[in-house]
């Protein structure tokens, strides 16, 4: 049949017969180990998922379904840049304004507690430029540094 018509009179004549392939049933019925599942909690080699506890420094994370992510946080403590060395500058940028600005509006939105006087004001991102301008956002902009260090600003450090 043509998509352009003119063929519908023609016989549908096929120049094939249709041959019933037979398929091989050697495929294996489970594909997973169940040796690697069955024995209990232990490891292969009998060891238990348990974190290695190093002295004092046990770290638990408030996540249940974190693992064991007490090492990765531990690390990335280590890499905080202490207040009183931070080198970046005490201005907030326009991106981190905009995200604070976004962030705290989004807040006061979902009926977070407002820090300022409304005034009637009933916009949250109005309420939230309120609270800028009079230094009351509760938030703390963490800037990335090239060497994998980090420094955490108060707003109201911030400029």
């Amino acid at each position: 049949m043509s998509d352009y018509g003119g063929d519908d009179h023609e016989p549908e004549n096929y120049d094939y017969e249709p041959t019933e392939e037979v398929f091989d049933d050697a495929e294996p019925d489970d594909f997973l180990d169940q040796e690697g599942l069955e024995g209990g909690d232990d490891g292969p080699e009998g060891e238990s998922y348990q974190p290695a506890v190093n002295g004092e420094n046990v770290i638990v994370s408030g996540d249940a379904n974190a693992g064991y992510s007490g090492k990765v946080m531990e690390q990335s403590r280590e890499k905080k840049v202490p207040n009183d060395q931070r080198t970046t500058t005490p201005y907030l940028t326009k991106y981190e304004r905009a995200r604070v600005l976004g962030t705290r509006a989004l807040q006061i939105s979902m009926n977070a507690p407002v820090l300022v006087d409304l005034e009637g004001e009933t916009d949250p991102l109005q309420i939230a430029m309120k609270e800028l301008n009079q230094k009351k956002i509760p938030l703390i902009v963490r800037r990335y540094l090239p060497d994998g260090w980090y420094e955490d600003w108060t707003c109201e450090e911030l400029l």
